[in-house]
């Protein structure tokens, strides 16, 4: 393989779906210009709602007609109107993938969370790991998945995990430290596939720049498709703490237009609400609390930073991720949890406050370099 790269790059072909946060996007978006600076020829299939700066300016993007998650549980499709995605829709799909693969011929395809996750992909994943044994030369295939996945699966799930794994894939990146969380402490199969299992690391935003404001309080809601409930406690909230606390809500693009307007006609005068802030990170060095979900991205974030974190774990649908996420965090004295139960201004604020008046504990620090490792680890593949 290593001569096919005399006079060209090494081709990438990188597929994500986002089915209702940012998060799995902005992820392999970071991981994939990582790539490109490294000199490689990266194409990223995406199959979510646009969203803003992602992919980065200037990475190579197929964009498949998008899907949606039509429940907070997962267990549905739905096109971008919230239709339920039918036969030949999702067949379309399927073949516009398909003909991004051939077009690309890559030496390297990465499916970010699968077979780990995104069953309900299948229809079009499934064809293109046949696709992917069929082609010569025949890439290698990465799985790139966070570091703490779903739990509760129904039976059966792990053992399709791990043939599809022993199967098809040549590596499995998981983008965290394990002497923080491993993959088995929510993978129970992990065993047989140890092998073939790379830490790389958390992947994080680049440092951020300095800040051209500075909020007191920052409340964000992620994507946005859920998180409406965080964002009007938080909002009431600031309105049971000194006014001259400066406080900024950042909804997420996803959320509805409605819930939009009626949080907008909610936020108190100390408060701004916005849809999204390329520059989160770089507010958040300066913030002196966050309210958030604790969602893969957004903890990183914040670990880059001073700023006191208040989590409110997303649990709908049975999911179980972020809850060992804050936990953890908890008990390291890096974060405070609130349930969604605790959902109420006058917890809100009482946590807010506490956090006001604490400090961050010095702890193990965790490794935040997920970005670079992963994207040695794809050139070291290509020999």
């Amino acid at each position: 393989m290593a001569e096919s790269f005399m006079n060209r790059a090494p081709r990438v072909f990188f597929y994500v779906q986002h089915l209702l946060g940012i998060g799995h996007i902005a992820r392999a978006s970071r991981i994939a210009s990582a790539l490109a600076k490294d000199g490689l020829d990266v194409t990223v299939v995406t199959g979510g709602l646009p969203v803003p700066g992602f992919p980065a300016d200037g990475i190579k993007t197929v964009a498949l007609p998008p899907v949606v998650a039509s429940n907070a549980g997962f267990s549905g499709l739905a096109d971008s109107d919230g239709t339920a995605a039918g036969e030949a829709f999702l067949n379309r799909r399927r073949d516009l993938l398909l003909a991004a693969f051939r077009e690309t011929r890559p030496d390297v395809v990465i499916i970010e969370a699968f077979p780990f996750g995104r069953r309900q992909m299948r229809f079009e994943l499934l064809p293109l790991l046949d696709a992917i044994e069929n082609a010569a030369p025949r890439p290698k295939l990465v799985s790139s998945v966070r570091d703490i996945l779903q739990q509760n699966r129904k039976a059966g799930r792990d053992e399709e995990t791990v043939a599809l794994v022993e199967t098809h894939f040549d590596a499995i990146l998981v983008h965290g430290d394990p002497s923080f969380v491993r993959l088995e402490d929510t993978f129970p199969l992990t065993s047989g596939i140890a092998t073939k299992i790379r830490y790389t690391g958390m992947v994080v935003a680049p440092p951020a720049a300095d800040p051209i404001e500075a909020f007191d309080v920052i409340a964000s809601a992620g994507g946005g498709a859920v998180g409406m409930d965080l964002l009007r406690a938080a909002a009431s909230a600031a309105t049971r703490l000194p006014a001259n606390l400066r406080w900024l809500l950042i909804s997420g693009p996803n959320l509805p237009d409605a819930d939009y307007a009626a949080l907008s006609a909610e936020t108190p005068p100390n408060a701004s609400l916005v849809r999204f802030r390329r520059d989160f990170p770089s507010l958040l060095r300066v913030a002196r609390v966050s309210i958030s979900q604790a969602g893969y991205n957004t903890v990183g974030d914040l670990l880059q930073t001073d700023c006191r974190a208040i989590l409110v774990p997303f649990v709908a649908g049975g999911e179980t991720e972020q809850t060992v996420r804050a936990e953890r965090l908890e008990a390291l004295g890096l974060a405070d949890v609130l349930t969604e139960a605790d959902l109420t201004p006058v917890r809100v604020a009482k946590a807010v406050e506490a956090a006001l008046m604490g400090r961050r504990a010095n702890a193990m620090p965790i490794d935040l370099g997920g970005t670079d490792a992963t994207a040695a680890i794809i050139r070291s593949m290509m020999g």
